[in-house]
């Protein structure tokens, strides 16, 4: 590609973001999606502003970014929709020099395999051959090689949680708008997947054997005549033959990308056995009885099974029944706030009935009922204690909630000791502001659907205990029923299992 002739270079920014658990019976749909356009789009981010370094060589070109709450898989419709607007306004747009392509990389579509892979294709028949596309990826998304030959350069966040987020945006559209400046066309991509699928409670990058291997990214970045360095452990709450581990080094040198590309994926592969969850773990009256017993205040317990940020239903009161069947918990002796079930008709009877009121209600299994005997709703019998009312859509600006954080009608309901936080949408609970009106810090135990902590949980941890529950994002990964991943899998297949052939290719 030759330098461009105008002053400045067109560059797009568009994208679909969803991580989707094909073992979660929620469907995904438009509504579920907070989609951006215009100038909104652009102050999503923070080197599109006019006071930006790169200001003076870019004409930022707004397209259409939607992204959601992990959940279930998105219907065809919804996608279809979504993949026609971006499409269409990129083809509307005039000539692109090139796109930050913002997505995630664990999209699951009804009916569709390999959605990401997709949607990239539509992408790129859109913007034509000649226009540089940049991805910028959670670590937990999928690599096939259907996805990333379509694209020029693709990175993905190098920390689980992911405190780097917005880091590798800026990093994915910094390189993009570098290699455009200097007239340097499509670099070369070493690919190699991984034959690991791991979750990513197993994964994080507190912890060895990730923090060093996600710790090697930025000297190899730093080797000169490469672009980019990036592991994806893959998600593995999906069922396709994509899913699983990935390595990408983009260089300009096709050999140091190669070799680069296949030590990294030999040393995944060497540490495949050495993964270990984030933390303690224990089955639920495991975990709630450690937690009573313990001194440390507040003692945090992930419900990781029902995660709604790796794409569980969020819908499931089964940890709500085992915290009411502890006795120093239902008599009051022993205080937990357990936020947040998903039941928009129990907010509804508590927002009817008012603070103060006592109320009998279904809780749970709005989705999930009939999936199993964990998924049964339970019949809650307490006092409102606290409604919350919208308070307007999350901005989306860098360090929010990913969408509708906030926003929506919420209930608390107290019973004995416990303290359940019922909400209108699928919502996640991350940060001090998630409560609401409720001090998080003011109960014995904080019990929440999450997987590893997130930095503000982690903060307020005294204790922490992974509760290995059932649900949608079962960390159990040899009970969902996998069928369709392909085999041999680590941890699905072990022994005789040696010596995977890792040789990168050249995209």
């Amino acid at each position: 590609m030759s330098a461009p002739t105008s002053s400045r270079l067109r560059v797009g920014i568009g994208g679909m973001a969803i991580e989707s658990s094909q073992f979660c019976p929620h469907r995904s749909a438009y509504d579920d999606f907070r989609v951006t356009r215009g100038r909104a789009l652009l102050n999503r981010y923070t080197w599109t502003r006019p006071d930006s370094d790169l200001a003076g060589s870019v004409e930022w070109v707004p397209l259409v970014h939607a992204v959601a709450v992990p959940g279930g898989p998105v219907e065809r419709a919804t996608y279809d929709r979504i993949k026609d607007e971006l499409t269409g306004r990129i083809r509307e747009s005039g000539p692109l020099d090139g796109l930050v392509y913002d997505i995630h990389g664990a999209m699951s579509v009804a009916g569709l395999d390999d959605a990401e892979a997709d949607l990239t294709a539509a992408v790129r028949a859109a913007t034509g051959p000649g226009t540089l596309i940049s991805a910028a990826m959670d670590l937990h998304g999928n690599v096939s090689r259907r996805f990333a030959e379509h694209l020029d350069l693709l990175t993905a966040h190098r920390m689980a949680p992911h405190e780097d987020a917005w880091e590798t945006r800026e990093r994915a559209a910094r390189k993009l708008v570098e290699r455009l400046v200097r007239g340097q066309g499509r670099p070369y991509r070493a690919w190699v997947q991984i034959p690991v699928l791991l979750p990513g409670e197993k994964t994080s990058t507190r912890r060895e054997p990730a923090a060093s291997l996600y710790g090697r990214l930025p000297a190899v970045e730093a080797l000169d005549g490469v672009v980019d360095a990036a592991i994806w452990v893959g998600y593995a709450w999906a069922d396709e033959a994509r899913c699983r581990a990935a390595v990408v080094v983009t260089a300009d040198d096709p050999e140091l990308a190669l070799t680069q590309a296949g030590s990294l994926a030999r040393a995944y592969w060497d540490a495949r056995r050495d993964f270990v969850f984030a933390g303690p773990t224990g089955d639920a009256d495991t975990c709630i009885a450690r937690a009573v017993a313990s001194s440390a205040r507040p003692f945090l317990i992930s419900d990781s099974g029902d995660n709604p940020t790796a794409g569980g239903a969020g819908d499931l009161a089964y940890l709500l029944g085992r915290l009411l069947a502890d006795e120093d918990l239902s008599s009051g002796r022993v205080t937990a706030l357990h936020p947040g079930i998903n039941d928009p008709e129990a907010v509804a009877a508590c927002c009817a009935a008012g603070v103060g009121a006592e109320v009998t209600l279904n809780v749970g299994g709005r989705f999930s009922a009939g999936t199993g005997p964990h998924a049964a709703p339970y019949v809650l019998t307490g006092t409102v204690t606290a409604v919350d009312e919208p308070a307007g859509p999350d901005s989306g600006a860098p360090g929010g909630n990913p969408a509708h954080g906030g926003g929506d009608r919420s209930a608390a309901v107290t019973c004995g000791g416990v303290t359940v936080v019922l909400t209108e949408r699928r919502k996640p609970f991350h940060t001090r502001a998630d409560f609401g009106s409720l001090d998080p810090l003011a109960y014995d135990l904080l019990v929440v659907k999450i997987g590893y902590l997130e930095p503000e949980l982690y903060e307020m941890a005294a204790g922490w205990l992974l509760a290995l529950t059932p649900g949608g994002v079962d960390q159990d990964l040899l009970r969902l029923g996998h069928h369709r991943v392909r085999r041999p899998l680590y941890p699905f297949d072990d022994e005789g299992f040696e010596d995977p052939d890792l040789h990168p290719v050249l995209l």
